[in-house]
């Protein structure tokens, strides 16, 4: 996505910092993250580094990318045993760009995808990181989100039908149908949507590589990242979504498997163990949940489709990655 600073919004940006004492002085700015979502900066004054997120330039969809959503989130998070970083400003007045933005603390660490880095890199280590992952999922399923404020943060009741809907209308035509190669799996998701397990906050993109790490062991899962997705609604979409970017020994791997291979070294559990640590963990029934991986692998199909045809970002015009996504779900529905 491309945007950069200019001299005037980054004088103003270094304003806003310094009337909220939160960065003193000239500042600089350098981009993180790989740029599909909200867009994410490095902001220093040379003594201390913070992180500003905003949406991409506009026109948005709407709904899409809200960062005062994320930021409420984060807030009414803190203290709840689920790592966040700590918002320290928001702008939605639009003091400084032409759309709102908030500032958190940088967690300097390690984002793992495709490897481990050395110092994290023993069988012990990985085991430990595994168990981390599922328990800060089933940690997050358990906070009360209406004693923290988040009461009008989603409508979880009927959010099933209604997540399947909204899904299934980005690739629909003008009869309401969807496309060839979609219509089959559509055909079986339709024919059993399931009611919803349970009402909690749900993350909606948490898998490994959407955690920052303690940079040396033992594992510690410093803070969860990008929140921009999260609602209210049913923990095992939450589930079958972790489950489904977590690939597997000798199974083929969708895309988003292609971003987390760190866990096929030595030590992380299997996919079907941590599914079963954490209907221990949060004593849910998981037995349904075959419903809900075939669901989010479609849906992952869906919307790669959808910005394949808008053509806003080149990553999505790659051969093959849709196609990947429907076989995976396609096998979960024959296993």
């Amino acid at each position: 996505m491309s945007w950069t600073w200019t001299d005037t919004t980054l004088g103003r940006l270094r304003d806003f910092l310094e009337t909220r004492d939160v960065l003193h002085g000239p500042i600089t700015t350098k981009p993180i993250g790989d740029g599909h979502s909200n867009l994410t900066y490095l902001v220093s004054d040379g003594k201390r580094q913070v992180v500003v997120r905003r949406p991409p330039p506009p026109p948005l969809p709407p709904g899409a990318h809200d960062v005062l959503r994320e930021a409420r989130l984060l807030q009414a998070l803190a203290g709840s045993g689920v790592p966040v970083a700590r918002v320290l400003a928001v702008d939605s007045a639009l003091e400084v760009l032409d759309v709102p933005f908030y500032v958190m603390d940088f967690v300097p660490g390690e984002v793992i995808t495709e490897r481990t880095p050395p110092a994290l890199s023993s069988p012990d280590i990985h085991q430990a990181m595994g168990e981390t992952l599922i328990d800060t999922l089933a940690a997050l399923h358990r906070v009360d989100w209406r004693a923290c404020g988040l009461a009008d943060f989603g409508k979880p009741e009927g959010f099933n039908a209604r997540h399947y809907r909204r899904i299934r209308s980005l690739i629909t035509d003008d009869q309401g149908k969807v496309p060839t190669a979609f219509a089959e799996l559509d055909q079986w998701l339709a024919a059993d949507i399931p009611g919803e397990s349970g009402a909690t906050i749900i993350h909606n993109d948490f898998r490994i590589g959407n955690v920052m790490w303690a940079a040396q062991g033992p594992a510690t899962l410093l803070a969860v990242l990008d929140w921009e997705l999260a609602t209210l609604g049913d923990p095992l979409m939450d589930l079958a979504y972790f489950l489904n970017c977590y690939p597997e020994q000798g199974a083929p791997r969708t895309p988003t498997q292609d971003l987390a291979t760190a866990v096929l070294e030595p030590g992380f559990a299997s996919p079907s163990a941590l599914a079963q640590r954490y209907a221990e963990q949060s004593g849910r029934d998981i037995t349904g949940l075959r419903w809900y991986r075939v669901f989010i692998n479609w849906k992952l199909a869906v919307l790669y489709e959808y910005s394949r045809q808008r053509g806003e970002d080149a990553y999505y015009a790659e051969p093959g990655l849709v196609q990947r996504f429907l076989d995976a779900a396609d096998r979960l529905t024959r296993g």
